[in-house]
C-alpha cells in the first residue's frame, strides 16, 4: 500500500472526511431542528473551509491523473519520477499553497451583511451567501471566476489530456488492455462526478445563484465523499484481495 496511488488516495480520503465534517453535522442538526440558525462567523468559517478543501481536491485529482499517466506511459521510470520525495513535495504545495490562495481574497475584502440574512441553502455556500451581501460584490465574483479557472477548468483540461494520452498508449498494447483501463475507471468516475457538479455550480455563465443549485451542491458536498471509498475499493484488486484475506482469517477465528 506504500505506493504513490495509495499515498494520494489517503489524502483524498482525508479531504472527504474533513469536507463532510465541515457541513454535514450542522445540516443534519438543522433537519431535525425547528430553529435553523448559524452565526456569521461560523458561516464564513464553513465557507472558507469548504472552498479550501474543495479546491485542494480538484488539484489532487489532477495530480492523480498525472500519476496514472506516468504509470501507464512510462512504467519503467515510474518509481524514479513518482518517488516519495516528489509525492511529499506535491502534496505540501497543494495543501499550503492552496490554503493561502483560498483564504487571502476573503481576508483582503470580507463580505458585509445587512438586513434579514436568510440563506436559501442546506449549508453556507459561497454562491448563496453572495446574494445576501451588501454593497459591491464584483471583486468576489471575479475571484470566484479566477479561482475556478485555475482550480476547476485548467485541472480538468489537464486530466482530459492525460487520459487521451493514456488511452492512446493502452490501445497500442497487445494484451492487458482491460487491466490497464480498470486502473483508470475509478478515478475517471470520481472526476466526472465532482467536476461536473462544481463547474455547474461555480462556473455558470451568469454566475448567479438559483435555489435549484443547492441540490447540485449535495453531489460534491455529500454524495461524492460518501461514494469515493466505494468507487475506489470495489474496483481495486488490492483492496478486494486484502478484504478476502481478512474475511477468511475472521471466519477461521470464529470457527
Amino acid at each position: 500500500m506504500h505506493t504513490p496511488m495509495y499515498y494520494f488516495l489517503c489524502h483524498l480520503s482525508f479531504i472527504d472526511v474533513c469536507y463532510s465534517s465541515n457541513s454535514l453535522p450542522k445540516m443534519m442538526i438543522d433537519v431535525f431542528s425547528k430553529k435553523k440558525t448559524i452565526s456569521i462567523v461560523g458561516c464564513l468559517a464553513q465557507i472558507n473551509t469548504g472552498i479550501f478543501l474543495g479546491e485542494t481536491e480538484c488539484l489532487l485529482l489532477a495530480v492523480m491523473a498525472y500519476d496514472r499517466y506516468v504509470a501507464i506511459r512510462l512504467p519503467l521510470h515510474y518509481t524514479v519520477i513518482m518517488n516519495r520525495k516528489v509525492c511529499t513535495n506535491i502534496t505540501f504545495i497543494l495543501w499550503f499553497g492552496n490554503f493561502f490562495i483560498s483564504t487571502i481574497p476573503m481576508i483582503l475584502k470580507p463580505l458585509v451583511f445587512c438586513g434579514e440574512n436568510k440563506v436559501d441553502h442546506f449549508v453556507c455556500e459561497l454562491i448563496a451567501i453572495l446574494s445576501l451581501a451588501c454593497g459591491d460584490i464584483s471583486f468576489h465574483k471575479m475571484t470566484i471566476f479566477v479561482l475556478g479557472l485555475f482550480t476547476l477548468l485548467l485541472p480538468l483540461v489537464f486530466i482530459v489530456g492525460s487520459y487521451v494520452c493514456i488511452i492512446y498508449s493502452v490501445l497500442k498494447i497487445r494484451s492487458g488492455k482491460s487491466r490497464a483501463f480498470s486502473t483508470c475507471v475509478s478515478h475517471l468516475t470520481v472526476v466526472f462526478m465532482y467536476y461536473g457538479a462544481t463547474i455547474t455550480m461555480y462556473m455558470a455563465p451568469a454566475n448567479t445563484y438559483s435555489s435549484k443549485q443547492k441540490y447540485i451542491a449535495l453531489l460534491y458536498g455529500a454524495a461524492t465523499p460518501a461514494l469515493n471509498p466505494l468507487i475506489y475499493s470495489l474496483r481495486n484488486s488490492d483492496v478486494n484481495e486484502a478484504y478476502k484475506k481478512f474475511l477468511n482469517n475472521f471466519l477461521k477465528m470464529v470457527s
